[in-house]
């Protein structure tokens, strides 16, 4: 029976999520980087209005609705808006769409470790490109590939790279650039400019950060019309529900409410940050929701199970480049500083 599948499939090792537990309100859940705060109370309200004798209908296949709004907020033509399951599913599509057979697919490591999985699937060659030591970026002289995802701020290190060594790198790529920014909101630069002025380069956004909507699984990439076109070609017929239609357009005409929950969160950032460095810690800069750190006095496998122990999730990635460090999302500050009072505990 295993012969009747692909031998790409039956290969590779698939992505492996974060933890989710099936009671998250007994727990402390700062391992994959959800918001800690609810989304716009106009969410809530669509929620309320939505008639569900609507759900006999197939929703709208292109979701005109949304994409008219965010190009509202990009200044750009709807043409140049893609609306997908998630970012997830876009960047699957990426890998589908912008890669020949014996293409190849190109990621920092260490980065999202969905993109090797999508090059797997595809029996694409995948061409990481190492971090230095402290993650600096250096591409290798020569390099080459079909698509590079290019994740900014970068996940798990929330390290974002400088605007004139991105701009760069778009300028010289000779394949498609996807500016995956799935945690820009948090940072202090994006390079949607990019997407709309270079005929190579797609940003990614996701509402699962920001906008605090994980749980309904809506991206959208925005970039230059035959780029978002080839999207729409080999895209599901209904990629998106209706329900998830109406939830994130209420999301989406609320930009108020994402800024003022991504500037506690930064504030809370920052400050544990500061706690963390107190505590001798090494903390790499950050630009996301989350904080790459490497313990002091504890290793990295020993901290993320004594916090488990005691109900308090973060992520810890075994191997060589991310073995010494875990990721910690930022939640409320309540959370935060009985994060910090375990880990004191653990650590006197």
């Amino acid at each position: 029976m295993n012969a009747w599948i692909r031998k790409s499939v039956r290969m590779l090792t698939p992505y492996t999520p974060g933890e989710q537990p099936k009671r998250p309100d007994r727990v402390i859940k700062l391992n994959t980087n959800e918001n800690p705060y609810p989304p716009s109370p106009q969410v809530a309200r669509a929620w309320r209005e939505f008639d569900p004798r609507l759900l006999r209908l197939y929703p709208d296949p292109l979701c005109g609705r949304i994409r008219a709004r965010i190009a509202r907020l990009h200044r750009c033509d709807p043409a140049q808006v893609f609306v997908g399951n998630g970012g997830d599913e876009i960047l699957m599509l990426c890998s589908r769409a912008f890669a020949e057979d014996g293409g190849s697919v190109g990621y920092f490591d260490p980065s999202y470790s969905l993109y090797p999985v999508l090059a797997d699937i595809r029996g694409l060659k995948k061409k990481p490109v190492e971090l230095g030591p402290d993650y600096d970026w250096r591409m290798p002289s020569g390099y080459r590939a079909s698509v590079f995802f290019l994740t900014t701020p970068n996940a798990p290190t929330g390290i974002q790279y400088p605007r004139a060594v991105v701009e760069a790198f778009c300028r010289t790529f000779p394949g498609v650039v996807v500016l995956d920014e799935a945690y820009v909101d948090f940072a202090r630069d994006n390079y949607m400019d990019l997407a709309l002025c270079r005929d190579n380069a797609l940003v990614l956004r996701s509402l699962s950060k920001s906008y605090s909507l994980a749980g309904l699984r809506v991206g959208y990439a925005v970039g230059p019309r035959p780029l978002i076109g080839a999207l729409f070609k080999i895209k599901d017929s209904y990629n998106l529900d209706r329900l998830s239609q109406a939830l994130a357009l209420a999301a989406l005409s609320d930009v108020a409410h994402m800024r003022r929950n991504t500037r506690k969160i930064v504030a809370t950032r920052e400050r544990l940050a500061r706690t963390l460095l107190d505590m001798g810690c090494a903390v790499y800069p950050s630009d996301s929701n989350f904080l790459w750190v490497r313990p002091a006095g504890i290793s990295a496998a020993t901290l993320f199970r004594r916090l488990r122990e005691r109900r308090i999730m973060i992520r810890y990635f075994a191997g060589r480049r991310t073995g010494r460090c875990v990721r910690i999302t930022v939640g409320t500050d309540a959370e935060t500083d009985a994060m910090i009072q375990a880990w004191k505990g653990l650590t006197a």
